[in-house]
């Protein structure tokens, strides 16, 4: 997408420009293209054609949070590649998204806050030339879709969206990050519940739903935070009534206060066969439609593109580069 000379070698150098079959994708999936170098005035010689995976990750230090560019996939693609004078060369690559990866887009439109990016590295002469970067839509899996869909049935709107460094107690990760939803809640628990996070912690066979309340303290009561936390097949969260089993847990939280609820959906937590339904709830348009509205308002005539630049900075640097 980025076409750039190597400044490696000069005026006159071979350029390069890595091509994305489709920016579309989803956690686990394999991503392909090529990285496409045209010759420049001279043969040229890399020693290695690097792809990697990188997102920005916000990280707490003390009583300060930082910005950073993280890094999570690195890969090889090509040695020893020899470029000749005034000729293209194709090289193909595959990059395997982690089943961790951020969501990025909901409903075909950008998530506000949240970037992926491919970046190309080409080493010469033992020195990394580190390229732009290829913005890339990660939608979510099917059963983390019927999640979020949930939170639209049930009014919540979307607030923000980003990466936290470190990990989740209780839960297995792939990753040394995980990726918060933040939202506000339905009206009806307005005064109760500050704001709502979700997070998805995901595997090739399972999928780890996490809840954290903001609850609001009152005269006679303190708030804090609640947590709750559900594990579940990608085949049965399809089939689970997610509307049903947030509500019972956001209900508890506001009566009852910061406590953790963990387990199964399906026990107790609104699968359809347990008789919850949908709780009188109108299917509405779905948190994508939410958030469709959120990324017109935040994003605005900007071009993905320029997000992603804005997003980390133009970093050209190492990974995890800091800033307040």
């Amino acid at each position: 997408m980025f076409k750039r000379m190597l400044s490696a070698f000069g005026v006159g150098g071979p350029s390069v420009d890595t091509v994305l079959d489709s920016p579309h994708a989803t956690p686990g999936q394999v991503i392909t293209g090529q990285v496409r170098i045209q010759g420049g005035s001279a043969d040229a010689n890399i020693d290695q054609i690097v792809l990697s995976l990188v997102t920005r990750v916000e990280v707490e230090r003390g009583d300060h949070e930082f910005r950073g560019v993280s890094e999570f996939l690195r890969v090889v693609v090509a040695q020893g590649v020899r470029v000749v004078a005034g000729q293209p060369l194709a090289v193909p690559f595959q990059l395997p998204l982690p089943w961790e990866t951020p969501i990025t887009a909901v409903g075909g439109q950008p998530l506000p806050g949240m970037t992926v990016g491919v970046r190309t590295e080409l080493v010469i002469s033992g020195a990394p030339d580190k390229g732009d970067l290829d913005p890339v839509l990660v939608g979510p899996l099917p059963s983390q879709d019927r999640v979020l869909d949930a939170f639209g049935q049930l009014g919540f709107q979307f607030r923000s969206a980003d990466v936290e460094a470190g990990r989740i107690h209780g839960v297995a990760q792939e990753l040394g990050f995980y990726q918060e939803i933040e939202f506000f809640p339905p009206a009806r628990f307005a005064g109760r519940v500050n704001q709502v996070e979700l997070t998805f912690v995901t595997n090739p066979h399972e999928l780890v739903v996490v809840l954290e309340a903001d609850k609001r303290g009152g005269l006679f009561s303190s708030g804090g935070d609640a947590f709750g936390r559900f594990h579940v097949s990608h085949q049965d969260a399809e089939r689970t009534d997610w509307a049903a089993a947030i509500e019972q847990w956001l209900v508890q939280v506001a009566e009852r206060g910061g406590h953790s609820a963990f387990g199964h959906p399906q026990h107790g937590y609104g699968h359809p066969q347990h008789g919850y339904g949908d709780h009188g709830h109108h299917r509405g348009p779905g948190v994508g439609g939410v958030v469709a509205g959120a990324a017109a308002g935040v994003v605005g005539g900007m071009i993905l593109g320029e997000v992603l630049d804005d997003a980390f900075g133009g970093d050209d640097g190492g990974d995890m580069a800091f800033e307040e």
